[in-house]
Protein backbone atom coordinates (compact mmCIF):
# COMPACT_ATOMS: atom_id res chain seq x y z
CA UNK A 1 0.00 0.00 0.00
CA UNK A 2 1.60 3.42 -1.15
CA UNK A 3 0.24 6.43 1.21
CA UNK A 4 1.34 9.37 3.34
CA UNK A 5 0.51 10.61 6.27
CA UNK A 6 1.48 13.78 8.16
CA UNK A 7 2.80 13.22 11.85
CA UNK A 8 3.77 15.66 13.72
CA UNK A 9 3.98 18.87 12.79
CA UNK A 10 6.10 19.08 9.39
CA UNK A 11 6.90 15.78 8.86
CA UNK A 12 5.49 13.89 5.87
CA UNK A 13 6.17 9.71 5.95
CA UNK A 14 5.55 8.21 2.84
CA UNK A 15 5.79 4.78 2.74
CA UNK A 16 6.76 2.97 -0.60
CA UNK A 17 8.06 -0.41 0.55
CA UNK A 18 9.95 1.55 3.32
CA UNK A 19 9.72 4.48 5.47
CA UNK A 20 11.77 7.90 4.67
CA UNK A 21 11.39 11.35 5.73
CA UNK A 22 11.38 14.38 2.80
CA UNK A 23 12.15 14.56 -0.64
CA UNK A 24 15.20 16.57 -0.36
CA UNK A 25 17.77 13.99 1.61
CA UNK A 26 21.11 14.79 0.88
CA UNK A 27 21.03 17.51 -1.26
CA UNK A 28 21.62 20.08 1.17
CA UNK A 29 25.67 19.11 0.45
CA UNK A 30 25.30 19.18 -3.17
CA UNK A 31 23.98 22.75 -2.79
CA UNK A 32 26.53 23.84 -0.13
CA UNK A 33 29.07 22.53 -2.43
CA UNK A 34 28.08 24.54 -5.56
CA UNK A 35 27.10 27.64 -3.40
CA UNK A 36 30.87 27.38 -1.97
CA UNK A 37 32.87 26.77 -5.24
CA UNK A 38 30.27 29.77 -7.08
CA UNK A 39 31.33 32.48 -4.38
CA UNK A 40 34.82 31.54 -3.27
CA UNK A 41 36.10 31.62 -7.00
CA UNK A 42 35.35 34.71 -8.00
CA UNK A 43 36.02 36.03 -4.04
CA UNK A 44 39.47 34.79 -4.27
CA UNK A 45 40.18 35.86 -7.39
CA UNK A 46 39.06 39.61 -5.99
CA UNK A 47 41.61 38.95 -3.15
CA UNK A 48 44.16 38.20 -5.69
CA UNK A 49 43.86 41.50 -7.74
CA UNK A 50 43.69 43.54 -4.78
CA UNK A 51 46.70 42.05 -2.85
CA UNK A 52 48.83 43.00 -6.44
CA UNK A 53 47.53 46.25 -6.70
CA UNK A 54 48.64 46.46 -2.93
CA UNK A 55 51.81 45.35 -3.61
CA UNK A 56 52.06 47.35 -6.62
CA UNK A 57 50.93 50.35 -4.56
CA UNK A 58 53.40 49.66 -2.03
CA UNK A 59 56.70 49.36 -4.20
CA UNK A 60 55.59 52.53 -5.94
CA UNK A 61 55.95 54.27 -2.91
CA UNK A 62 58.67 53.19 -0.97
CA UNK A 63 60.94 53.95 -4.79
CA UNK A 64 59.85 57.30 -4.97
CA UNK A 65 60.77 57.91 -1.82
CA UNK A 66 63.99 56.48 -1.39
CA UNK A 67 64.81 57.46 -4.96
CA UNK A 68 63.73 61.16 -3.50
CA UNK A 69 66.08 60.49 0.11
CA UNK A 70 69.37 58.67 -2.55
CA UNK A 71 68.65 62.15 -4.97
CA UNK A 72 69.16 64.58 -1.96
CA UNK A 73 71.69 63.30 0.17
CA UNK A 74 73.88 62.91 -3.33
CA UNK A 75 77.62 64.29 -2.33
CA UNK A 76 79.25 63.84 -5.94
CA UNK A 77 77.89 61.78 -8.66
CA UNK A 78 75.03 61.94 -10.82
CA UNK A 79 72.26 62.20 -8.29
CA UNK A 80 69.77 61.01 -11.10
CA UNK A 81 71.20 57.56 -11.56
CA UNK A 82 71.37 57.42 -7.75
CA UNK A 83 67.77 58.00 -7.53
CA UNK A 84 66.65 55.45 -10.70
CA UNK A 85 69.37 52.80 -8.93
CA UNK A 86 67.20 53.39 -5.50
CA UNK A 87 63.86 53.30 -6.72
CA UNK A 88 64.85 50.07 -8.89
CA UNK A 89 66.03 48.20 -5.60
CA UNK A 90 62.85 49.46 -4.36
CA UNK A 91 60.53 47.94 -6.51
CA UNK A 92 62.73 44.88 -7.23
CA UNK A 93 62.15 44.34 -3.05
CA UNK A 94 58.29 43.85 -4.11
CA UNK A 95 59.52 41.29 -7.54
CA UNK A 96 58.44 44.46 -9.54
CA UNK A 97 60.83 46.35 -12.45
CA UNK A 98 61.32 49.80 -13.23
CA UNK A 99 59.06 50.81 -16.10
CA UNK A 100 60.73 52.42 -18.85
CA UNK A 101 61.46 55.91 -17.92
CA UNK A 102 61.11 55.61 -14.58
CA UNK A 103 61.37 58.46 -11.80
CA UNK A 104 60.21 61.87 -12.63
CA UNK A 105 61.80 64.58 -10.74
CA UNK A 106 60.87 67.90 -10.88
CA UNK A 107 62.36 70.85 -8.49
CA UNK A 108 61.23 74.56 -7.70
CA UNK A 109 64.84 76.07 -8.37
CA UNK A 110 68.14 74.11 -9.09
CA UNK A 111 67.46 70.30 -8.01
CA UNK A 112 71.18 70.78 -6.27
CA UNK A 113 70.85 73.95 -4.34
CA UNK A 114 71.03 73.79 -0.19
CA UNK A 115 66.60 74.11 0.40
CA UNK A 116 65.47 73.28 -2.82
CA UNK A 117 62.51 70.91 -2.78
CA UNK A 118 62.52 68.00 -5.17
CA UNK A 119 59.43 66.09 -6.03
CA UNK A 120 59.86 62.48 -7.14
CA UNK A 121 56.82 60.67 -9.34
CA UNK A 122 56.35 57.21 -10.92
CA UNK A 123 53.53 55.76 -12.64
CA UNK A 124 53.00 52.00 -12.65
CA UNK A 125 50.69 49.91 -14.96
CA UNK A 126 49.82 46.76 -13.03
CA UNK A 127 47.88 43.87 -15.03
CA UNK A 128 44.92 41.93 -12.83
CA UNK A 129 46.48 38.68 -12.43
CA UNK A 130 45.28 35.96 -15.09
CA UNK A 131 43.72 37.99 -17.51
CA UNK A 132 45.54 37.78 -21.16
CA UNK A 133 47.18 40.42 -23.23
CA UNK A 134 46.24 42.09 -26.08
CA UNK A 135 47.75 41.57 -29.51
CA UNK A 136 49.78 44.90 -28.54
CA UNK A 137 51.49 43.01 -25.54
CA UNK A 138 49.31 45.60 -23.48
CA UNK A 139 47.06 44.02 -20.74
CA UNK A 140 43.23 44.47 -20.92
CA UNK A 141 42.75 44.28 -17.05
CA UNK A 142 45.22 46.77 -15.70
CA UNK A 143 45.28 49.66 -12.95
CA UNK A 144 47.41 52.46 -12.84
CA UNK A 145 48.89 53.06 -9.61
CA UNK A 146 51.02 56.52 -9.04
CA UNK A 147 53.47 57.41 -6.11
CA UNK A 148 54.86 61.11 -5.46
CA UNK A 149 57.20 62.24 -2.78
CA UNK A 150 58.88 65.58 -2.17
CA UNK A 151 62.22 65.34 -0.32
CA UNK A 152 63.56 69.21 0.43
CA UNK A 153 67.59 68.96 0.10
CA UNK A 154 69.18 70.09 3.63
CA UNK A 155 70.07 73.53 3.86
CA UNK A 156 73.79 73.30 5.32
CA UNK A 157 74.66 71.31 2.48
CA UNK A 158 77.27 72.23 0.04
CA UNK A 159 75.98 72.34 -3.40
CA UNK A 160 77.05 70.03 -6.07
CA UNK A 161 79.33 71.28 -8.77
Amino acid sequence: MTGCAIRGSSRVLCRVGRLHCGGDSGTAVVEFVFLAVLLLVPLSYIVLAVFSVQRAAFAVTAATREAGRAYVTTTDGDPMARAQAAAALALRDQGLNLPAGGVRVSCDGDCTSPGTAVHMSLDYTVALPMVPRALGGHPIGAMAVRGRHTEWVDEFRPALP
